[in-house]
């Protein structure tokens, strides 16, 4: 018998580190990722700089999600239903690099994370799954 989409949908959030991006996933930060995308005007930028809460109120976020953006907790906005590439348009608004955001989801100094991507990422070996440790 073949498992349904769901239950094979559920295996990847096993995967540590991982967040694979699913209707779900999109359900959730449909708004989220509304607002991200709406920073690709010039305007929205300007109203976003001047005044975040101001600017955060006309949208209909979760308090989870305006928590994690107001901290740019960019990890959290991705369990919270961020998708990276919308998440993009804030950190580009903070002045960031994608290379240096994504270094401050990972702990590790944007030279560091630089040069491990550069030498072909993250080693395959390590731990696989969190329910199994292994």
């Amino acid at each position: 018998m073949s498992k349904d989409i769901h239950e094979y949908l559920a295996e990847f959030d096993d995967i540590p580190g991982t967040r694979i991006f699913t209707a779900a996933r999109a359900r959730q930060g449909y708004h989220l990722n509304q607002f991200c995308m709406s920073l690709m005007k010039p305007e929205n930028r300007e109203r976003w700089k001047a005044g975040e809460a101001s600017y955060l109120a006309d949208w209909p976020l979760t308090d989870e999600q305006q928590q994690a953006l107001r901290a740019r907790d960019y990890n959290r906005l991705l369990d919270l239903g961020g998708n990276i590439y919308f998440l993009s348009k804030v950190f580009s608004t903070d002045g960031l690099s994608f290379v240096q955001a994504v270094s401050t989801m990972t702990g590790m100094l944007v030279e560091d994370y630089q040069a491990m991507m550069l030498a072909g990422g993250r080693s395959p070996n390590g731990v696989r799954s969190k329910k199994d440790k292994r």
